[in-house]
């Protein structure tokens, strides 16, 4: 039985931002898997030097100080993404910075990096090193640093050895000047410092910690190209696409009109179109984790097809429930069978040509 409805009833019933640290402070109990999810061979993906057990993680923004990464696991995914943290714990933005868009499925939220810092985040890996899970890590810079590269820096340097994979997150609209480092020469040197980081820290003969790069949606043609070109020359291991948009097309809700990032339906295909472009500019070699409007089996088959790797879900767990993952998972399996595809990877970017 689905009782995500009468619980979602009672969240709704709250403030955004008190049912959102309800939902964090549930997944903290030692509670046994939710909802069984299927558990399909072909489901299975190698990435980076990660095997993940299937598509499915959970997006930045959900859990940010990484206090609840055991029971998100728990629900079926086969990663999680913790943060964004930064290397100061700040405050964030004035409340309300939460706001639900309930006609269009969707949420704005300004909260500005709100978080307890590297070394809090540092501290809670630590204390749960050995239990195992894909444990990501979203780094950012503090909104009064001096040199937010450096913030990135240090950022790679604070969790090199505990995280799976680190995403510099450049993208956020909620830090002012932030998505300015996606420009060509900012994001070069960004990415040139950011990587000799890594490579720092790295043991000799070791574990490389992987680095991927999240963007905005809500880049041109032009700005795609220059991202995709110097990501190529340093390296990346990978691309998050997308952030949240700035852009309120599809929304008709009357809380549009707060500031801050949507996310949710309404940014289902800016943020698709703008993975399959960045799919056919970078080839078929380079990861990219698709999030954005995920909300039902449909959508998530949709962005693997449009050229995504792995897939996370954030809003449309909030409109869903967890009952969602399982479903999805179920959907591709159904697919794989129905096309005759022996892996989910080789259902990843067949339908570019569609988008673009």
């Amino acid at each position: 039985m689905n009782l995500f409805p009468a619980i979602r009833s009672l969240l709704f019933s709250l403030q955004p931002e008190t049912a959102h640290t309800l939902t964090i402070r549930s997944l903290r109990l030692p509670l046994v898997r939710w909802y069984p999810v299927p558990r399909d061979k072909r489901l299975k993906i190698e990435i980076a030097g990660l095997s993940f057990a299937n598509p499915i993680g959970m997006a930045a923004g959900f859990d940010k100080d990484g206090t609840a990464i055991d029971g998100t696991l728990r629900l079926g995914l086969s990663f999680t993404e913790i943060g964004t943290v930064t290397p100061r714990p700040q405050a964030g933005n004035a409340q309300p910075r939460l706001f639900r868009l309930v006609a269009d499925h969707a949420v704005i939220n300004r909260f500005g990096f709100n978080n307890a810092g590297h070394t809090a985040m540092r501290e809670r890996l630590l204390r749960r090193k050995g239990r195992g899970g894909i444990v990501g890590v979203n780094i950012g810079a503090n909104r009064d640093t001096a040199d937010k590269t450096e913030d990135y820096a240090a950022g790679v340097e604070a969790f090199a050895d505990l995280a799976s994979y680190c995403v510099i997150n450049v993208s956020s609209p909620n830090t002012a000047g932030l998505r300015d480092l996606q420009t060509r020469e900012a994001l070069d040197h960004l990415l040139q410092r950011v990587l000799m980081a890594r490579d720092d820290a790295s043991e000799p003969g070791g574990r490389r910690l992987p680095v991927l790069l999240k963007i905005a949606p809500d880049l041109d043609e032009a700005g795609l190209a220059d991202i995709a070109e110097v990501a190529l020359a340093r390296s990346i291991d990978g691309f998050v696409i997308s952030n949240t948009t700035l852009s309120r097309d599809g929304s008709t809700d009357p809380q549009s009109s707060e500031a801050g990032g949507l996310s949710g339906r309404p940014l289902f295909e800016r943020s698709t179109r703008t993975l399959a472009r960045m799919r056919k500019l970078i080839g078929p070699g380079v990861p990219i984790i698709g999030v954005g409007g995920i909300d039902s089996p449909e959508t998530a088959w949709a962005k693997i097809t449009a050229g995504a790797n792995l897939i996370q879900l954030y809003t449309g767990l909030v409109y869903e429930g967890p009952e969602l993952i399982g479903r999805i998972l179920e959907y591709f399996v159904k697919k794989l069978d129905e096309e005759g595809f022996v892996s989910i990877a080789e259902a990843t970017g067949t339908e570019i040509d569609t988008w673009l």
